[in-house]
């Protein structure tokens, strides 16, 4: 009685788990994302430092993608704060007296449209392996962190704070008891924060603050203000002096400063200020008492991004100027020559740079393009084409075999690679992805019918047509026929038609379409925004310094939707609230967005998802953080925006949304990406659970089901691309709520491709090279099991279509789903020596051919079948014939292995015989003379079969096993035509085979007649 009711509570609780909000990981098992990259067009860096008793080791932060850290100088990067609450480092610093010590301030402190945020204060103590919170996490955007040099519970924290709403969460806070409770020591006013942070290198209670009031609205930026100033403290915080014009600095308003302490000379100290009349260098000689502008030339061309100044740490008069370039000034800051070019190989937009204290001549450099490093003080660098933290704003695939995804990035353009490939050990590496656009990435849609070509957009409406082959980029956005003044938002919402692949929409202030691939448009829709003339002053935008990029562009189109199921109707979204509907392809439109109750009044539309599944029905997601409001907003329709029911709130996710997909097969099963991380639910949006196994805490832009593969792809901000092979046991769940009650249960197995499997790309980056994790070649079984099984007692078995057992796969069952790949080959052969590698990779089984089997799962008395269909890769080039003549070689060969392995075994017996008889006739000088006769002959039979074991490198060695496996790579692919040599070598081998074997039966007939004259003696009864 117990133990069923035992058996009721688990059901009952896998029920809760699956289903409830409390969803249990471990009921997912398997199921594995997987990261295919790319790291080759990385993303931005905004911390360094480094332990300078083991220089090896070295700590980058990220806007976006976390911790990383390596111990090997570069060569190799691991993320080490992957599951927090936040992604978004602003400073990272070591206590270097112990470097087990870490504190590191999380949300990025470079205020621009795409900042991501934070959750406060951390600290390891043991080198990053693990974390504490430490408290406030109402800050949003740490920028800078100090520890004392001597004692490590206390810490200074420059927290810049949010940058889209006043808040008292800012200013500079200190602890003295590691960070158990913090105090306020410095603040100014609700919008200023602290831009820089410095401490005397011979005083630790002297700091240097740069406070900047700032302010961000969804169409406007304002830097500068009453709050900016330099704040000096000589008593750790404790008493604070504002440094002004009476200290020899500029008249205010004053706007965003960079600070810096020569280490050499601590009296010297810069200062890069932001002013309304310009941006200038400034240098004090008495330790920041009294100051003197040194330059207004090359200084400051974008300060609310980036306004840093560094000194070399054994030269107080070399100054490096850290901004668009960085630049170098080798006179105290009197003059600055460029450093690293725009255009020069590294990337541009820096905000992180680190000097060897011991070696000036090593830098690190952090910036929008990910890490750099230079030995040779700045005259190169190489680049850690390793850390794979892309920031996607879009993703999209086509439906090619293997199938591609297509993104853009921020500040790193568009790019399309594999989202598996079909070759023998194969990774995803930098080499394998292609651009497909400039400037800062957005949507990119492959054209459906030949994804040769497509469509990328770049910032401000920018959209061009790619040709993948030629490397061509023809630009084609619209302008208005009669010169009215378009009004593109920085990521532009633009589709194509589902109905005809030809018609191309792109969102300005107006949808304009165009039905020749974008030769030509057309505009048809009214203005579909508030037109609001408050949000359209752009040029303006800065405040001390105009910065008008297009990022702030507002009251315009952010999402174009055409319906999948009905023609004509278009779906609209903007960034100032407006959610607008056509039925019938633009003629007439209705504002629909007033209509949903609880959406903030004009907050940023950031997706429309249109069902798959019913007329009329659309998911909204909005997104209104930019006005500091970071609640998530998903709202459903089912009649065309009449009526709206929200989806998702502040109870379900953590992070305002930011991307919605529903499953295209069952509607029950949708996903919801948030600023920090990916949710999903099983039953249409009633319970959200986390995905927490695998997925690193990272923002997921967008995302894309594969319509064929079944697959979801994930856009992040911050960590590149992630894919979840097949979905389909997700789908089932949904649909099925008994499969977790079943004892067993096997999902649908997806069809699968007999690929052409290619040789590897080895481009041999060793270590430092990223390699993105492709997806394991074969049919990929999922099953679902109550409870575990030990050890390989579950069994899979492969019928093909005659019900004849060709395979027979042993595994181990956790509880949930679990997976397992076959790789599309029936049993293989043994080959007689030791057991490795290439042996057992040559000799697998023969592919098999197109066609369906069938699938058995049984675990105990338990067992479940399903069919699978195997299809040929278009890719293929062989007539089936050739294939099946393939298959059917590879089965007789492998059957020759195994006749051989026999014919071994045959030997071993022997010897095994005549060990054992040894000792009782070797007194008997003439039956010795013939055991050593024919123990000879076997030893030698034996190495014809086996090689002999020897050091060094051996060639090509008469025995029949390095002759078979000689030979047998040319069994491995059957995708090609059976070549003149191949076949006379097969030829071959068979003779050899024949010839061993009749050896082997004379010398079985000698050992018979030897172990007659043996019995004969009476020496004992063999």
């Amino acid at each position: 009685m117990k133990t069923k009711i035992k058996l009721l509570l688990l059901s009952n609780l896998l029920m809760v788990f699956a289903f409830g909000q409390n969803f249990n990981d471990k009921v997912l098992q398997d199921m594995n994302f997987r990261s295919i990259g790319p790291a080759g067009m990385s993303g931005r860096v905004t911390a360094i430092d480094v332990d300078l008793s083991n220089k090896s080791t070295i700590y980058v932060g990220t806007s976006a993608g976390g911790l990383w850290k390596s111990e090997n100088a570069g060569n190799t990067f691991t993320p080490i704060f992957e599951h927090q609450k936040t992604a978004s480092i602003g400073d990272i610093a070591i206590y270097q007296d112990n470097p087990d010590i870490l504190y590191l301030g999380t949300g990025e402190g470079n205020p621009r449209n795409s900042q991501s945020y934070g959750f406060g204060m951390y600290k390891s103590l043991d080198g990053g392996k693990s974390w504490s919170h430490l408290g406030l996490e109402k800050t949003k955007n740490i920028h800078r962190v100090l520890i004392h040099p001597n004692n490590p519970d206390v810490v200074w924290v420059g927290a810049i704070g949010s940058a889209w709403g006043p808040s008292e969460d800012r200013g500079v806070f200190k602890t003295t008891d590691g960070g158990k409770t913090w105090k306020k020591i410095l603040y100014t006013n609700t919008t200023t924060g602290v831009a820089d942070m410095v401490i005397d290198p011979n005083n630790p209670n002297k700091l240097i603050v740069a406070m900047w009031e700032y302010r961000r609205w969804p169409w406007f930026m304002n830097s500068g203000g009453e709050g900016s100033a330099l704040h000096m403290t000589m008593d750790g915080g404790d008493t604070w002096t504002a440094l002004g014009t009476e200290n020899g600095l500029p008249t205010g308003p004053l706007g965003r400063m960079g600070v810096a302490i020569a280490d050499n000379a601590p009296n010297i100290i810069y200062a890069n200020i932001e002013t309304g009349p310009e941006n200038a260098m400034w240098r004090s000689e008495d330790g920041g008492f009294h100051w003197k502008m040194t330059t207004a030339k090359g200084v400051g061309d974008r300060p609310f991004y980036y306004s840093d100044v560094a000194v070399d740490p054994s030269n107080e008069n070399r100054v490096y100027q850290i901004a668009t370039t960085v630049s170098i000034s080798e006179d105290g800051g009197k003059s600055f020559r460029g450093m690293i070019p725009p255009f020069g190989g590294v990337h541009s937009d820096h905000h992180a740079f680190w000097i060897d204290p011991d070696n000036p001549s090593y830098i690190l450099d952090g910036n929008d393009g990910g890490l750099y490093a230079s030995h040779d003080g700045g005259r190169h660098w190489k680049f850690h084409h390793n850390i794979p933290v892309g920031q996607f704003y879009h993703i999209n695939v086509d439906n090619e075999i293997p199938y591609n995804v297509y993104g853009g990035m921020q500040d790193n353009g568009s790019w399309t690679g594999p989202a598996y490939k079909f070759a023998l050990l194969a990774q995803i590496t930098n080499h394998d992805w292609e651009s497909v656009g400039f400037g800062d990435g957005f949507d990119v849609i492959p054209d459906p019918n030949d994804s040769r070509f497509g469509y990328s957009t770049s910032q401000g409406g920018e959209l061009a047509r790619f040709d993948r082959l030629t490397g061509i980029l023809h630009n084609i956005q619209p302008i208005h026929p009669d010169g009215t003044k378009l009004r593109f938002n920085w990521d532009s919402g633009m589709h194509i038609d589902p109905h005809d692949d030809k018609v191309v929409y792109l969102g300005s202030q107006f949808v304009h379409k165009s039905i020749d691939s974008g030769m030509s448009w057309e505009i048809i829709s009214p203005d579909l925004t508030t037109n609001d003339p408050n949000k359209q002053k752009q040029a303006e935008s800065g405040g001390l310094t105009i910065d008008d990029s297009s990022a702030e562009n507002n009251t315009t189109i952010t999402v174009i939707e055409p319906s999948w199921m009905e023609k004509g109707v278009i779906w609209v979204g903007t960034d100032d609230g407006n959610v607008q509907i056509t039925r019938n392809g633009g003629e007439t439109w209705s504002e629909v967005g007033k209509h949903i109750k609880g959406m903030p009044k004009n907050a940023w539309i950031t997706q429309i998802k249109h069902s798959k599944h019913k007329d009329g029905e659309a998911f909204v997601v909005v997104d209104d953080h930019r006005r500091d409001n970071w609640t998530p907003y998903v709202f459903r329709t089912q009649d065309y925006g009449k009526n709206w029911e929200r989806l998702v709130d502040e109870n379900d996710v953590w992070g305002f949304a930011l991307s919605f997909v529903q499953d295209p097969i069952e509607p029950n099963l949708m996903f919801v990406g948030t600023e920090f991380g990916l949710y999903f639910s099983l039953n249409g949006g009633e319970n959200w659970n986390q995905w927490k196994k695998d997925l690193p805490t990272v923002a997921v832009k967008d995302m894309v089901i594969h319509p064929r593969e079944h697959d979801l792809v994930l856009g992040t901000f911050g960590r590149s691309i992630w894919i979840l092979d097949d979905i389909r046991p997700l789908r089932e769940l949904a649909k099925d709520k008994s499969v977790v009650e079943q004892e067993l249960h096997l999902f649908t197995i997806p069809d699968t491709y007999l690929g052409v499997l290619g040789f590897p790309s080895l481009h041999r980056d060793a270590d430092d090279g990223f390699s993105g994790k492709n997806r394991e070649y074969g049919a990929l079984l999922s099953y679902f099991s109550k409870d575990a099984s030990k050890p390989n007692a579950v069994v899979v078995n492969i019928y093909d279509s005659n019900g004849q057992l060709i395979r027979e796969i042993k595994t181990t069952a956790k509880p949930g789903i679990n997976r397992v790949v076959w790789n599309l080959r029936e049993k293989g052969s043994n080959l007689p020596g030791p057991p490795d590698l290439r042996a057992q990779f040559l000799m697998d089984g023969a592919s098999v051919f197109y066609g369906t089997y069938t699938v058995e799962i049984v675990k105990g008395e338990h067992r479940v079948n399903k069919s699978i269909n195997i299809l040929k890769d278009p890719r293929a080039t062989v007539d089936d014939e050739v294939l099946l003549g393939n298959i059917a070689r590879k089965k007789q060969f492998n059957q020759s292995a195994e006749r051989v392995m026999g014919m071994y075994k045959r030997i071993l017996d022997h010897k095994k015989d005549f060990d054992r008889i040894k000792p009782f006739i070797s007194s008997d000088s003439t039956l010795k003379a013939a055991y050593d006769g024919l123990y000879m002959k076997l030893d030698e039979l034996e190495y014809k079969i086996v090689p002999k074991e020897t050091k060094g490198l051996l060639g090509d060695t008469p025995d029949l096993r390095s002759q078979i496996l000689a030979v047998a790579i040319s069994y491995f692919n059957p995708m090609v035509e059976p070549d003149q040599a191949s076949l006379l070598s097969n030829k071959r081998i068979d003779e050899l085979i024949e010839h061993v074997n009749k050896e082997i039966e004379a010398i079985d007939v000698e050992v018979h007649t030897f172990k007659q004259i043996v019995n004969t003696t009476g020496l004992l009864k063999w």
